[in-house]
């Protein structure tokens, strides 16, 4: 079976538990911290700044949006396992594509191409400092050291507010107050997850509700931590009361002596990439940093609910994958109509039926437990069920005001982080 394409006939439970393949992407992150956009750059083998006629996001909308018209095709870059599907893997289709295609008349070239954000950062790199296309319309980027850099060296298209109509009445606040990118000039949320903290009950003895819980001594041993030095800093500075989004480089120095501390009391058992899941769930740890979309799919892949996820009291971090057009994108009137489109409710349930992450657009609930409702097969009404009601798909407004996102990084900022975080995990 292709690793991207799931058969009609397994069973939702099981389809959904081969979307961990997807959330591998986040241990892209742990090497993606280590490079400066400079050195990032010059990897690449081109040199900083922006080119061509990207020059300013100002300019970018103005020309794009004056000129461009409908052309009835859209090329869309997308992660594994992301999206609707339905088919055998040699005739596999996208029923919320589909859709779109028969509500807007315009086609939809769909491949799930993107396997890493600093893979795919690196390769189209080349192609947009020289002014070029391409290929792609839309493609979905974390926010995080990628993000940033593409919006330092003006390669996204800024959008166009008059056509983001499903948008700005649907989107959750919380997707409409991201540090990262003020205003949503640049980028619409395709799905969200939560680092918080994922443990098992039976082996922990007590419920976790505090960052602080990662510390106990009672867990020497049991405890698992991240890999990647992003989300690692940033819940160490929420889990202090700190705010990443306006942190310094004090904070972070004061973070990272906590989490020395922990780890030379041998309470850390590792530093996990995507791997950390496997360890929690065979028991290896107790308790450990988790990303809420695996501690869901963990417990539906195992038929029971082990596994629990919280956000501690201290608060969590929230990220986000985001569609974005890049400079030079062929058909930016089919792309921002389609990343408006997926902003209807009745879409965005399509989508999360299948995704099972945070979805942005909370009307997407009710939808569902319609679903649910008319269902006539079994596991489909319980999927269904157990979708609407996990709140690690839709989290509390309490909840999520209690979360934030990544510290935004300059260049200069970036060496500072790594060189401030990589010295508790790189030993």
């Amino acid at each position: 079976m292709s690793k991207d394409i799931v058969p009609e006939h397994l069973d939702p439970a099981f389809i959904r538990g081969l979307t961990q393949k997807r959330i591998t992407r986040r241990s892209a992150l742990k090497g993606a911290g280590a490079l400066s956009f400079a050195s990032f750059l010059a990897a690449c083998g081109i040199g900083g700044g922006g080119g061509g006629t990207t020059t300013s996001g100002s300019q970018h909308v103005n020309w794009v949006w004056d000129k461009a018209t409908k052309a009835g095709q859209l090329d869309f870059a997308n992660w594994p396992l992301y999206i609707d599907v339905s088919g055998d893997e040699n005739n596999p289709t996208y029923p919320s594509l589909q859709k779109f295609t028969k509500d807007t008349g315009i086609t939809v070239n769909y491949k799930e191409v993107i396997q890493d954000n600093a893979e795919w950062f690196a390769k189209v790199a080349p192609q947009l400092k020289a002014g070029q296309s391409i290929g792609w319309d839309i493609m979905v980027v974390t926010n995080g050291i990628q993000l940033s850099n593409y919006l330092f060296a003006h390669w996204l298209v800024e959008l166009d507010p008059s056509k983001q109509t499903n948008f700005n009445k649907n989107a959750s606040p919380r997707m409409l107050n991201r540090a990262f990118d003020p205003g949503n000039k640049f980028t619409m949320p395709w799905q969200s997850g939560l680092t918080g903290i994922g443990y098992n009950p039976k082996l922990t003895g007590r419920e976790i509700t505090s960052f602080n819980d990662l510390f106990d001594p009672a867990f020497k041993g049991r405890v698992g931590m991240f890999s990647n030095n992003q989300d690692v800093g940033n819940l160490a500075l929420v889990g202090m009361g700190i705010k990443p989004e306006t942190s310094k480089p004090s904070d972070w120095q004061k973070a990272a002596d906590k989490l020395k501390q922990q780890r030379d009391a041998g309470i850390v058992r590792k530093y996990y990439d995507q791997s950390y899941i496997d360890a929690l769930s065979k028991g290896d740890t107790w308790v450990s940093m988790a990303w809420s979309g695996d501690i869901y799919q963990a417990n539906l892949s195992a038929g029971n609910q082990d596994l629990k996820f919280v956000v501690p009291q201290e608060g969590a971090v929230i990220w986000t994958d985001n569609m974005c057009i890049p400079v030079g994108a062929a058909h930016p009137v089919d792309a921002i109509t389609y990343m408006d489109y997926v902003y209807q409710p009745a879409v965005a349930a399509m989508l999360t039926e299948y995704i099972d992450y945070i979805t942005p657009v909370p009307g997407a609930r009710d939808v569902i437990l319609a679903d649910a409702a008319a269902a006539t097969d079994a596991d489909t009404k319980q999927a269904d069920t157990d979708t609407a009601n996990s709140p690690l798909v839709f989290p509390s407004a309490d909840d999520l005001k209690r979360t934030s996102y990544y510290r935004v990084l300059t260049t200069a900022e970036a060496q500072q982080w790594n060189d401030i975080f990589n010295s508790v995990i790189i030993t």
